[in-house]
Formats: structure tokens, C-alpha cells, sequence
């Protein structure tokens, strides 16, 4: 008789890419490496709740980071209170525990990761009624400034991708170190190989670029780059000799704009939501963006040069002063200043193979293979 899989619950959440990409990474791992043995399960949360609830948990907590920045950063802000933490995660929790409840008791899973902050106290909640003993362990998404949602169990161990956070958890939050794990950011296996000089070539000619040409990518989340028509109207300039690529996510507003400066520059190439990234990041040299952590992370992983526009407070503070402090790559918040930035990147070697050097030296990789390996050994 064949044995049965051990099932793992890998818990997200569809609030921006950043939580279901790190999940969907370690499945796919488990399931090509051990899926004889392992059967990992990616949960949504939210897939029974109310629509209304769905909308403003998914698509408001994605909104107001992309269109109303101030008023998120007001809300992150808030939850520093524990009062008002406790209130969001319970009401929050609340909408998810039954689907969540019914799906841990029929199919008994071996164990939980938890990739979305919202998810922990439903989780330890349900496990305490049901009175089961399973390994539970949270994926902190944020790697350098986390969001205060996420530490609100004392219980609760941790997988945090750098020692900054987990030393600010130790030393701020009275966290016992030996319920921290630090691994390398978790991204999708792709992003552990490069393409060669000749498939990159094959991928200039496929998207339209002028081969010997320098490209910039503009890319941010899922609904585009903030500011991306302005940044668009400053670099679309014949003194900058450049291609220049925008990948404008679910943003129509944004995708119609770049599709109007588009008739009169032909060096411009405009996308909508896409799922070869890998692609255009291994063609580009120059990447503008915001600070989301998976996209900061792929950008430097592939060894490319970020020139970040904007990052939300607190919570992306983190990643842009990891790429600034460590000189690989430029933070500059003022447009206007993005066409000289470019110029001098491109003009001159020196800067620019300083930025390469310091990316280079700090030896990044993917974390999916090393996570992965310690979730299956992983006991109560």
C-alpha cells in the first residue's frame, strides 16, 4: 500500500504579488523535489468570504498603496498600537477562520506556513480549539522593515529574510532569537540562472529593442509605476540614446498614456501585465522602480542597476535603504533628475560598474531551495 503525502498548508493572501510569489515558489520546490512524499497546497484565505470583505482586504490594501499613499502609510502607521493591531488581525481573522477552520480539520495537514500577516491569528486560533499539534511557522515577506501585523503571537516563529530584522526582532520586539530563522529572500527558480549574451540578443529582437542600445526599464507592481507618465515625458528625449521599456501591470490609465507617447517615440516599448519579467530584466541594464521587496530583490539578483523613485513608509523603507547604504543602486524621488542620472550611468563606465561591483559582492541568490529544505525538517 502506498504511503500517503504529507500535506503542507502554504497560507497567502491576494494582497500584492509579494506574498503568493514567495509561496508559490516554495511549492513548486517541495513538489519537484520531494512530491512523492510532500503534497504542498496553496490556501487563499479569503476564498470563501464575502466579495465586500475580498474587495477591501484585496483590492484596498492594493489601491491605496498605488493611489492613495498617504493615507496607507497613515493606516500602517496606526497599527503600531497594539489596541488597533489586535482589533485588524481579529476582525481581519474573523471573515477567514471558517473556511480555514473546515479545511485544517478535513484534511489534517501535515504543516503551516504562513505567508500573509493577516492569516496568523486565525491559524493559532483555529489550532487551539481543534486542540491539533501542528508545526506552524510565518514567512516574514518584508525583509528589512516589517509590517507591525506580523508580530503580534508571541508563540509564533519566524523565517525573516536578513539580520537587520531579525536583530530589530531580538532587540526591539523581545523576540527569543531562537524563534528566528534568517534565509536568503525567496524568489522563483528562474531568477537563479541568467540568460546568456546570445538569448538575450534573441530577447531584444523578440520585444523590439535596437540590439547595441542600453535599455531602461520602468516597472513596478501590479498596477504600474507611480508618476509613470511623467517619468515617461522626461526621458523620452532624442539626447537619450536609450530603449526604454514600461510595463504598465493592470494600471489602463498608465497603459493608455504610454501608448499615446508611443506614436512619437519609437524607442519606447509599452506593456501591460506580464509574466516574462525574467525576460526584460535579463535585456535591461537600467532599472527605474518603486521599492516593492520581490521586485528590488529580482532586480539585484539579476545584476541590474535600480534607480528606485519612491517606497511606502515604513514598510518599503527598509529596502530602499539597503539598496542606497550599500551603494547598489540610486534612490532619487525627483523625476526631473532621472534623465542626468541616466546619461551619466550610460556615458561613462565607471559609475556604473561601480554599482555592478557592489551588487556583485554582495552574493545574492534565492532562498527557495534553502526554505524549502528546512520546512520539511521542520518539527513542533
Amino acid at each position: 500500500m502506498q504511503n500517503q503525502k504529507e500535506k503542507y498548508f502554504l497560507l497567502y493572501l491576494k494582497t500584492g504579488g509579494g506574498h503568493l510569489a514567495p509561496a508559490s515558489s516554495i511549492a513548486h520546490y517541495l513538489s519537484a523535489t520531494y512530491g512523492s512524499t510532500i503534497e504542498p497546497l496553496l490556501v487563499d484565505g479569503l476564498v470563501n468570504a464575502n466579495s465586500v470583505v475580498r474587495y477591501i482586504i484585496e483590492d484596498g490594501y492594493r489601491l491605496l498603496q498605488a493611489r492613495s499613499k498617504l493615507y496607507y502609510e497613515f493606516l500602517y502607521a496606526t497599527n503600531k498600537f497594539s489596541l488597533i493591531r489586535h482589533c485588524n488581525a481579529t476582525m481581519s481573522g474573523f471573515f477567514m477562520k471558517p473556511y480555514l477552520k473546515k479545511r485544517i480539520d478535513e484534511e489534517r495537514p501535515a504543516k503551516i506556513v504562513i505567508f500573509h500577516f493577516f492569516l496568523i491569528a486565525p491559524v493559532l486560533d483555529i489550532l487551539k480549539e481543534l486542540r491539533y499539534d501542528i508545526p506552524v511557522i510565518t514567512v516574514v515577506t518584508d525583509p528589512f522593515t516589517a509590517h507591525p501585523l506580523w508580530f503580534q503571537r508571541e508563540q509564533e516563529r519566524y523565517i525573516v529574510f536578513s539580520e537587520r530584522l531579525k536583530e530589530n526582532c531580538v532587540q526591539k520586539r523581545k523576540i527569543p532569537a531562537s524563534k528566528l530563522r534568517v534565509f536568503p529572500f525567496v524568489l522563483d527558480k528562474q531568477f537563479s540562472t541568467f540568460l546568456s549574451s546570445v538569448e538575450i540578443m534573441k530577447v531584444k529582437q523578440k520585444y523590439g529593442f535596437v540590439p547595441e542600445k542600453k535599455v531602461v526599464l520602468i516597472i513596478g507592481g501590479g498596477d504600474g509605476i507611480p508618476h509613470g507618465k511623467s517619468i515617461l515625458q522626461h526621458l523620452l528625449h532624442p539626447s537619450l540614446d536609450v530603449e526604454i521599456a514600461i510595463v504598465c501591470g493592470k494600471n489602463k490609465e498608465l497603459y493608455a498614456d504610454a501608448l499615446e507617447l508611443q506614436q512619437h517615440s519609437p524607442s519606447l516599448k509599452v506593456f501591460a501585465f506580464v509574466d516574462f519579467v525574467y525576460e526584460l530584466l535579463n535585456a535591461s541594464d537600467i532599472v527605474i522602480t518603486k521599492c516593492g521587496a520581490s521586485t528590488i530583490m529580482e532586480i539585484l539578483i539579476m545584476k541590474k542597476i535600480p534607480i528606485i523613485i519612491d517606497y511606502l513608509w515604513e514598510q518599503e523603507l527598509g529596502n530602499m535603504e539597503f539598496v542606497r547604504d550599500n551603494e547598489l543602486g540610486i534612490f532619487e524621488p525627483d523625476i526631473a533628475k532621472l534623465p542626468s542620472l541616466i546619461q551619466e550611468l550610460i556615458s561613462g563606465d565607471e559609475k556604473y560598474k561601480r554599482y555592478l561591483k557592489n551588487i556583485e559582492k554582495m552574493n545574492m541568490r534565492s532562498g527557495m531551495e534553502e526554505v524549502g529544505e528546512f520546512l520539511r525538517n521542520l518539527e513542533q
